[in-house]
């Protein structure tokens, strides 16, 4: 059981990761036109037109994409409950812990584009599609964090004070939730 267990995660995973990002592109006003950004959109449009036609767009929100991501987050809350105790999770649990996978999600997906964009920016000299979306969607947590911790002899101390604010807000949200749940 736990396999199965372990591959329906993984699938609710990687669709909610895909899933943000179609929604961090649009708000970082992402490049439509790179390879990554033509994925996402392939891989999550059947969903979101139909939403779309009842849930426009508000700013650089696409409110029909983030309703999406809730879903996945609930649905992946409903069915790994089922799975493991056959029993559901009171209806406010399941709300709260549907928001919550979504924001760890997003948590877990910005720590990794933050490491990949430090790791690949040691190598890549000159464009590559993969660095420049990576640098649209990070640049916008990094900008105010160097305005205050400029770069100290050309070494950019913005990717560590991201990547430990990522894991304080991550341990901070997972203690909110226990006290939340009563566990």
């Amino acid at each position: 059981m736990d396999a199965f267990r372990f591959l329906v995660e993984i699938v609710f995973d990687l669709f909610l990761i895909v899933v943000l990002l179609r929604v961090w592109m649009q708000a970082a006003r992402a490049d439509f036109f790179n390879p990554m950004s033509q994925f996402v959109v392939k891989m999550t449009n059947p969903l979101v037109q139909p939403m779309r036609r009842l849930l426009p767009m508000v700013g650089n929100w696409d409110i029909a994409t983030l309703l999406l991501a809730y879903l996945v987050g609930i649905g992946k809350i409903l069915v790994l409950s089922s799975m493991s105790a056959g029993m559901t999770p009171m209806v406010t649990d399941t709300l709260m812990m549907g928001l919550a996978v979504v924001l760890f999600q997003f948590l877990s997906l910005l720590f990794w584009l933050t490491i990949i964009m430090a790791i690949m920016s040691w190598f890549n000299r000159g464009y590559h599609p993969m660095m420049a979306i990576l640098g649209q969607l990070t640049e916008p947590f990094l900008a105010p964090i160097r305005r205050i911790i400029p770069p100290i002899g050309g070494l950019d101390l913005s990717v560590l004070v991201l990547i430990v604010a990522i894991q304080f807000a991550r341990i901070l949200l997972n203690n909110l939730l226990s006290l939340g749940m009563g566990l």
